[in-house]
């Protein structure tokens, strides 16, 4: 049977404090909606991802990585849901929060399995602490630990059955926090699926973006990861910048020793640092003439050559450019195809977000670029 994946993106997040949709904000090299679609990669027939106005431009984005369609939310997360549902077209729908990047390939599976056999699923963990229901702040219920759980995502269902328990809600004008509320409500009870844990974590407040994290789903045994960073500055008298060997019209170029490629650099830097190695200053240090307006793509290269006599090719590139000026939208294509030339890494691998700093700092007094990479390479096979 199809399947289809619907993450929820289309909250503002207002308790992580961001003032923007913490989906988006700045998260392990990429963001969380990155993280969330990446955990489903492959298992799914279609995956969809609802958005807010605001945000649609931004989320397309970084749903085209993935093939997702991006469908508009609603005022509320059961209007979101609706309005994907009746986009989906599996025959099993799987309900999924984006704040919650850390799910694995194992419990997305057995959440399939277990509407397969039961109709429905809702992944969930046995609660360790004891849960006590308050009234006016008083104590009036603890219910038994043995028969309590907490609620993740992902939940699944049969497509046919959530979409009419869905009409139902909207139609008595009820509002649910989770989706096998909404089932319980007017199908049946919804399944436990106890395949949750600790580590598939929601990111709600500021503080659970910096807390220690669980290993995401991208990285595993065997795997290396490396970060990158890079900034140049606007002041050379040409009319481009160049970005992952793109020419990108400008009113100026960035200043470097190079040309200038902020953002293939931050790349060099995240693959040289995953396979151990020295930084790019050390291999093509500006002191030396050669180097003097080298093309980057080229030196990236020579990087791939450093990181495969260490025994290492590319697995995957999450690149994010902070630019005021020049507007990227329409380039990322073509860089995302250069870089995986250069790299040799599968093209559905690489991601390229570019954003600006909202007019504050160096970057958002146009005074010039900054680039940061996270880089995952894996060993080459015999």
């Amino acid at each position: 049977m199809s399947t289809t994946v619907i993450i929820l993106a289309a909250g503002r997040g207002t308790r992580a404090g961001f003032g923007r949709n913490k989906l988006l904000a700045p998260f392990l090299g990429a963001n969380a909606l990155y993280y969330s679609l990446k955990a489903f990669d492959g298992v799914a027939d279609e995956i969809i991802v609802t958005s807010s106005p605001d945000d649609r431009e931004e989320i397309s984005a970084i749903a085209a990585h993935f093939g997702a369609k991006v469908v508009g939310g609603g005022e509320r997360r059961t209007d979101s849901v609706y309005n994907a549902l009746k986009a989906a077209h599996g025959d099993i729908v799987l309900i999924h929060d984006g704040a919650r990047p850390f799910v694995t390939r194992e419990q997305i599976t057995s959440c399939i399995e277990y509407v397969e056999k039961y109709g429905s699923a809702i992944v969930a963990m046995p609660a360790v602490d004891t849960i006590a229901v308050a009234e006016d702040g008083r104590i009036r219920q603890v219910p038994d630990r043995s028969n309590t759980y907490i609620v993740q995502t992902p939940q699944g269902f049969y497509l046919k059955d959530i979409l009419k328990a869905y009409e139902r809600a909207i139609s008595d004008g009820g509002s649910f926090t989770d989706d096998g509320s909404v089932y319980g409500a007017y199908i049946a009870p919804a399944t436990i699926c106890p395949c949750g844990s600790a580590a598939n974590k929601k990111l709600t407040f500021r503080e659970d973006f910096a807390s220690p994290m669980p290993p995401l789903p991208a990285i595993a045994d065997g795997l290396r990861t490396g970060a990158g960073v890079d900034v140049h500055a606007f002041g050379k008298a040409q009319d481009f910048v160049t970005l992952c060997g793109v020419n990108i019209p400008c009113d100026c170029g960035l200043i470097a020793h190079s040309d200038g490629d902020v953002a293939v650099h931050a790349v060099m830097d995240a693959l040289l640092s995953a396979a151990g190695l020295k930084d790019i200053g050390y291999y093509f240090p500006d002191s030396d003439r050669k180097y003097s307006g080298a093309d980057s793509m080229k030196l990236l290269e020579r990087v791939v050559a450093l990181i495969a006599a260490e025994g290492y090719k590319t697995a995957c590139i999450s690149l994010a450019v902070q630019a005021e000026k020049p507007r990227l939208k329409k380039y990322i294509d073509e860089m995302t195809d250069n870089l995986a030339a250069a790299t040799g890494a599968d093209r559905s691998r690489i991601s390229i977000g570019a954003g600006t700093c909202e007019g504050l700092g160096f970057v958002g007094e146009k005074l010039g670029i900054a680039a940061y990479c996270t880089a995952v390479l894996k060993e080459i096979k015999a």
